[in-house]
């Protein structure tokens, strides 16, 4: 059995993110809360708030041990570019991409 939670249009770019992500993928739940916990990082507030939704889902709606639960897939893919310009020299314009991510946070019962 498995419970999930997801944040969409997160604004930070999954590059900031996925780091964040492979230091808690595989571990069990209040190892990763506590390393999110003292991560100093934006993106470890995110995640962290994420995680401890999916434990929720998990012990509420699926009845689950919160003590037995692992981190078994952690993920920040794209989401959609805000796409802005900014003014440049000789009066152009340059791009710029504001980038989000989609968040999600996927835990499981230790075999």
């Amino acid at each position: 059995m498995q419970a999930r939670s997801e944040a969409k249009h997160i604004r930070i770019s999954p590059r900031k993110m996925k780091p964040i992500a492979d230091l808690v993928r595989g571990k069990n739940v209040k190892d990763a809360q506590a390393i999110l916990k003292f991560t100093p990082r934006k993106g470890a507030e995110i995640f962290l708030k994420v995680l401890n939704s999916a434990v929720a889902n998990a012990e509420n709606n699926h009845h689950m041990d919160v003590d037995t639960l692992i981190v078994k897939d952690i993920y920040a893919n794209q989401g959609p570019t805000l796409k802005r310009w900014n003014a440049g020299s000789m009066g152009r314009a340059n791009p710029v991409l504001k980038r989000s991510s989609h968040v999600g946070v996927v835990v499981a019962e230790k075999e």
